[in-house]
């Protein structure tokens, strides 16, 4: 089965493609639309979004609608090992199972085509599971308003469903939220279907008990950078879920949490293009799980820190497994930066990075290089960290491993603590000529790096056997670093 999802009114489109999809087995070729997504902020350009679901092989059709043929084509993650068919304005290829892909012509990376197949969702069940169906506007060329709490507050107040947990259902069409953003109580659970476009941002604020399912778009490209609004906050909460949905080009980070706990975030999809469009950032949390995400992100992808605002504390157990990162600007992943600099600063702990595809790395200031970077600052403490089973593509500027103790006057009024018990297992690095050697460093002898071990890396599908052969310069203050038993103490 297929199923794909017409957008609607309002959407923002492209039309540089023309998609469809059919079954392998045989079937009518099926129309995809495609969105417009803004990418990297160093030189903003227009991209293409589709998507649909499916359980069952299919073949994916591209057609080319503009002036160019052809030439070349590839489909990442190369790690899946897909090879299209390529003709002048057209190319095909097979795709076994549900993945996350961009597909790229001529080498073209930035008006390239991200298409998005997921796993079939039972959106019949859901409607009819729901409280609340919010419909559309029916008025053709009218976009409708989407402001459901009263409806919820109702569902509050009666006795019969005291405690029981309230299902929202939005039909597909486009919707812009009542005063931009939604703020989502306790005990809530929305699923936007296929083909629904929110206009605004999502709000989890001293909630419990909150889901943000679907195939739904939240697309914030109309808001002004000033508006410093992300796509989704969750603020001082426990057991959020959010899964398979899409952002849109937020001013700010595409999730945001703070002080929260038992968080997961699944089949996650996110653009952005402003300076600080962070994918994922974590402060003062715990207990979450990130799987099966795509972030393409004008700064960090995923970033995980300690104190910084009005949230306090440590970040620990955090998993982010079978996810493919794309840093137009920044880090993929940064660890460490922000903590309780005024006391003793925090500890980031229990970490685990598995299972990742990185397509990009893009960044020039010194201070900010690292597919893989460790700085804490703020007096911060991390330790316990895992990074297995990456694929690392060509990049074009930055470092494969940034492992460094940090003073940076610009966000850290004192360097960091430490870095230990640092396990970096199975990473493949396809090399560039973007790449600076990786580096492990601490700041000075009270705030040092220890006991990194380094298993199988590969460059170019050759095992490392010394650190020089992993194009890593380990300066001073760290020991304890060990490369397929050699070690340095």
């Amino acid at each position: 089965m297929i199923r794909t999802y017409p957008a609607p009114f309002g959407a923002n489109l492209r039309d540089e493609f023309t998609v469809r999809v059919r079954p392998v087995a045989g079937g009518e070729w099926q129309r995809l639309d495609t969105y417009r997504v803004k990418v990297d902020m160093h030189d903003v350009r227009e991209g293409s979004m589709a998507y649909f679901d499916m359980d069952e092989p299919v073949e994916v059709e591209v057609t080319i609608n503009r002036f160019y043929y052809i030439y070349t084509a590839a489909i990442r993650p190369l790690s899946y090992g897909i090879e299209p068919v390529i003709e002048p304005k057209r190319l095909t290829f097979r795709l076994e199972k549900p993945a996350n892909l961009s597909i790229e012509l001529n080498k073209e990376r930035f008006h390239n085509l991200h298409l998005f197949a997921g796993p079939i969702e039972d959106e019949a069940a859901e409607r009819e599971a729901a409280d609340v169906v919010i419909e559309p506007d029916r008025v053709p060329g009218r976009i409708g308003t989407f402001d459901p709490n009263s409806a919820l507050e109702s569902l509050a107040q009666d006795p019969d469903r005291q405690g029981r947990r309230r299902r929202i259902f939005v039909e597909a069409g486009c919707y812009g939220i009542a005063e931009i953003v939604w703020h989502v109580p306790s005990n809530v659970d929305v699923y936007l279907a296929g083909g629904v476009v929110l206009q605004g941002t999502i709000v989890i604020d001293h909630a419990q008990n909150v889901s943000i399912r679907g195939r739904g778009v939240l697309d914030m490209a109309f808001l002004a950078k000033q508006t410093g609004l992300g796509g989704i906050r969750i603020d001082t909460s426990s057991n959020v879920t959010i899964d398979g949905i899409t952002l849109i080009d937020p001013p700010h980070y595409s999730v945001c949490g703070g002080m929260s706990h038992d968080i997961t975030i699944r089949n996650l999809k996110a653009f952005s293009c402003e300076g600080w469009g962070d994918g994922i950032d974590l402060m003062a949390c715990t207990d979450v799980l990130v799987e099966g995400c795509f972030m393409r992100n004008s700064d960090d992808c995923i970033a995980l820190y300690g104190s910084r605002w009005k949230w306090r504390g440590g970040t620990s157990n955090v998993i982010v497994r079978n996810t493919t990162l794309w840093a137009d600007v920044a880090h993929p992943i940064n660890i460490g930066t922000h903590g309780d600099h005024e006391h003793d600063g925090d500890v980031l702990e229990r970490i685990l990075f598995e299972n990742i595809d990185v397509l990009e790395h893009h960044e020039y200031q010194p201070g900010y290089l690292g597919v893989m970077a460790i700085n804490p600052g703020d007096k911060n403490t991390v330790r316990h960290v895992t990074f297995r089973n990456f694929s690392i593509e060509p990049f074009e500027h930055g470092r494969v491993l940034d492992l460094e103790v940090k003073f940076n006057p610009t966000y850290n009024p004192a360097p960091g603590r430490l870095i230990s018990d640092i396990l970096i297992e199975n990473i493949n690095v396809m090399t560039g000529d973007g790449e600076e050697p990786s580096i492990i460093a601490g700041y000075d002898d009270d705030h040092p790096v220890e006991n990194v071990r380094i298993v199988n890396m590969r460059r170019d599908g050759k095992v490392c056997m010394t650190l020089e052969d992993a194009n890593i310069e380990l300066r001073d203050h760290a020991s304890g670093v060990r490369i397929e038993g050699a070690v340095r103490s």
